[in-house]
């Protein structure tokens, strides 16, 4: 059995269990119910699509073989299992992968990367229920009343009794086709919940079972009719809803098949054809013109360029080079090259896009647990009002059985609460499926929902707002050192540092022919304000003029010049060698072309911009002016950027913050709702709530843009599944009986009813419409 563990806070761990057998497909919610039941569990989410339950557990309370052994003996397996598909070699790939994963002493990471085959087949059977109970309910409804009815009063000619046509006709409808919601009212109640199951069973069983008494008794006017189109649009409304979550997943499941089965790799000397789950971190893998890259690694040597917009959702090839990181899934478009694997089986992009995806989708929003809660207690709503209309029809307004049976099943049926739970999790599915198309992947549903609230949002500078490569523009040496001089001995101070201003520094230094000093000892990096080491046994301080002054170093002889610069808006690295200042040397980093479009949207948006820096005040004005960004922090320290994060939190806004390196991760983690970079380093991304692929601020505003729609179409159907109840029961339990009598048939109650699902739906798939913004 594959099983991933990963901790989370709280001295709680979450286990994941693949479902083997195939579960029911309108079990869902009953399943985690049980689950939740069970000891030492404190939440649960179950993903037939994956066939997987996703359960959070009190950290060391229980094991995954307890867990498997317990929901198995839940009975929730199909009584009639769907043919299991085979597994193609492209799946083996990422589960034999997946096996062999280890980190942080848990078990791997072994996803079961959604069998698209088992999916269809699961639409396939409820698609077949529908087209048979549409088939055999079309003569149910023509030979009954409401056919009459239609028909200006003309019943159609039959050799026997029409209850016996009727019966034969609807006994498939009512016991096989509806068999997927009469057993899950079984599950449910056995598991001490009530929900839209037992509600549309009991609609359907006592419509049905009071017409079969009728029939075999006294005769006269019958339900079955409102037995079978109760179950032929319901049925209709889950296989759309199938239909729905299946598309939203099919752009996961076209990126899991952009990686290719078989890669090229070098071992002993040779170079040989194996299939990628034989990879092993570590080997060489040779890349031809127009293969896919198979697993992600690192370029060791030759040179191409490779479209990585499978990944990243941009369109323009890459270069890429000695040093540079590739993909699983991209295509290389020229040259050939060698690159190291990195990340193999479940660990690539590609199954890290997956995973984010497809947990977004399992997983609930805050609205969606209220919808939760309400739909719990609009089942005791809907029962009590069955009984009390029954009860008031029948002893107080002294009606025959018949009418308030009628009328009690009418209020039943019409207040199935189907609609309600319908209406979030489509417009989740919908809205998370469009981000991953474009390159951004909420982590959770609650993520989507929150983007919404964003009110202020912090963008760190450099690398995110601004292109992260900066250029040496000014050399300026203080006597006795020269340019060379200067520029050689800061490169051999700054040689093992990773901070874009070192390799700034580096570049320059090659580029004027200048070789880097190999004698280079003590080195130390002083959190964000510069470095120190000794270089060929000289000591070499390079850093801010704050540093320089906490150093005791006067920058007097260079003071006008440092202002000129500033004033330009450049960053300056100070440099004082043995004591004394030796000079400046300044950078410069561009602001992103798209940065200025994406900050003037979202102040269109009416949201608070504000740019963190660990730059001088001088240089962030500068590339603020020109952004259109009018909050500025700053000369901020990595270790004080949750700070300036929590201060602007303490104003009482929403605040998001976007950034890309290991040094964002604390204010990422202290915003509301953390947005990374995906191009950062893995500490960003695995601490953002959000993943932008493309690096692109225009993207900030695109899943800001893409929340507020997906929250409006939340909205809108809560608001219409929930009205339709408040409204329907009463009309439905006869409280405008005798004008609007007609409307007191069970079967135009399944009418109404079915017809709200179908429309939460259909609103949800709307939000399509939104995807032209993105682009």
């Amino acid at each position: 059995m594959i099983v991933s563990k990963s901790a989370s806070p709280r001295d709680t761990e979450i286990i994941e269990i693949p479902l083997d057998q195939v579960f029911c497909p309108c079990c869902e919610d009953d399943l985690a119910s049980a689950i939740k039941h069970l000891p030492h569990v404190v939440d649960a989410h179950v993903d037939l699509d994956r066939r997987v339950a996703r359960v959070t557990v009190h950290d060391g309370m229980t094991d995954t073989a307890t867990l498997d052994r317990q929901i198995q003996s839940s009975n929730f397996r199909n009584p009639v299992p769907l043919p299991r598909a085979d597994v193609s070699t492209h799946e083996s790939m990422h589960h034999a992968a997946a096996k062999t994963a280890a980190h942080g002493g848990h078990e791997a990471m072994g996803h079961d990367m959604s069998d698209p085959r088992m999916a269809a087949a699961m639409e396939g059977d409820m698609r077949r229920r529908f087209w048979i109970a549409l088939a055999l309910s079309l003569p149910v409804v023509a030979y009954s009343s409401l056919g009459t009815l239609l028909l200006g009063g003309r019943e159609l000619p039959t050799p026997v009794d029409r209850n016996w046509i009727l019966l034969l006709f609807s006994t498939p409808v009512a016991l096989w086709a509806s068999s997927v919601f009469h057993v899950g009212a079984w599950r449910s109640i056995r598991s001490g919940v009530l929900n839209m199951n037992v509600l549309v069973s009991l609609g359907i069983l006592v419509s049905y079972l009071f017409s079969v008494g009728l029939t075999f008794t006294v005769g006269g006017e019958t339900f079955y009719e409102a037995a079978v189109m109760l179950a032929t649009f319901l049925i209709f409304g889950h296989w759309m809803e199938m239909k729905a979550r299946r598309g939203s997943s099919d752009a996961v499941r076209k990126l899991l098949e952009l990686a290719p089965a078989e890669a090229n790799v070098e071992r002993d000397g040779a170079v040989r054809r194996l299939p990628v789950s034989d990879v092993r971190v570590g080997d060489l893998v040779v890349l031809e013109p127009g293969e896919r890259v198979a697993v992600d690694g690192e370029v060791i040597d030759g040179r191409t360029s490779i479209d990585e917009s499978t990944v990243t959702g941009e369109s323009i090839p890459v270069e890429k080079e000695e040093g540079a990181r590739v993909a699983a899934g991209t295509v290389n478009q020229a040259g050939s090259i060698r690159y190291r694997a990195t990340e193999v089986g479940a660990d690539t992009s590609l199954a890290r896009i997956a995973r984010l995806v497809e947990t977004a989708q399992a997983s609930k929003p805050p609205a969606q647990r209220i919808a939760d809660r309400a739909a719990h207690y609009l089942v005791i709503v809907a029962v009590a009002a069955g009984v009390l209309t029954l009860l008031f029809w029948l002893l107080i307004a002294r009606e025959p059985l018949l009418f308030a049976l009628t009328l009690a099943v009418t209020a039943v049926v019409i207040a199935c609460p189907d609609a309600l739970g319908l209406a979030t999790p489509t417009a989740v599915m919908v809205g998370t499926d469009i981000g991953a198309k474009h390159g951004i992947l909420f982590k959770e549903a609650t993520s989507l929902e929150l983007a919404s609230r964003i009110r202020s949002i912090v963008f760190d500078k450099t690398g995110t707002l601004t292109e992260g490569t900066p250029r040496v523009t000014d050399v300026v040496p203080v006597a006795p050192f020269d340019e060379r001089e200067l520029l050689r001995l800061e490169a051999g101070a700054e040689a093992r540092s990773g901070h874009p201003l070192a390799k700034a520094l580096l570049e320059e230094a090659q580029r004027r022919g200048i070789r880097t000093p190999e004698r280079i000892d003590g080195f130390e990096s002083l959190g964000g304000r510069g470095v120190r080491a000794r270089v060929e046994g000289r000591s070499v301080l390079v850093g801010t003029r704050r540093l320089l002054d906490e150093s005791g170093i006067s920058v007097d002889p260079i003071r006008a010049k440092l202002d000129e610069l500033l004033r330009a808006g450049k960053t300056l690295t100070i440099v004082a060698i043995d004591g004394a200042i030796a000079g400046v040397v300044a950078v410069q980093d561009t602001p992103r072309e798209s940065a200025k479009a994406a900050i003037a949207g979202l102040r269109g948006l009416g949201i608070e911009v504000a740019m963190l820096t660990g730059d001088n005040r001088q240089t962030a004005d500068a590339v603020a002016r020109e952004l259109g960004i009018e909050r500025v922090l700053a000369e901020v320290l990595p270790e004080h950027k949750a700070q300036e994060v929590k201060r602007l939190q303490s104003d009482g806004k929403f605040v998001g913050m976007v950034g890309d390196g290991i040094n964002d991760a604390p204010a990422l983690a202290q915003a509301d709702l953390g947005i990374a970079i995906g191009a950062g380093t893995d500490v960003a991304v695995e601490t953002g709530d959000i993943v932008l692929m493309r690096s692109d601020p225009r993207d900030v505003l695109g899943a800001i843009r893409l929340s507020k729609a997906t929250v409006r179409k939340m909205k809108q159907n809560l608001f219409w599944a929930a009205i339709y109840n408040v409204i329907a029961i009463p009309v439905a339990a006869g409280a405008l009986y005798p004008a609007f009598g007609l409307l007191l048939r069970p079967e135009l109650g399944a009418l109404a009813m079915s017809a709200s699902s179908i429309t939460v739906v259909t609103n949800a798939l709307l939000l399509r419409r939104t995807e032209r913004e993105l682009n």
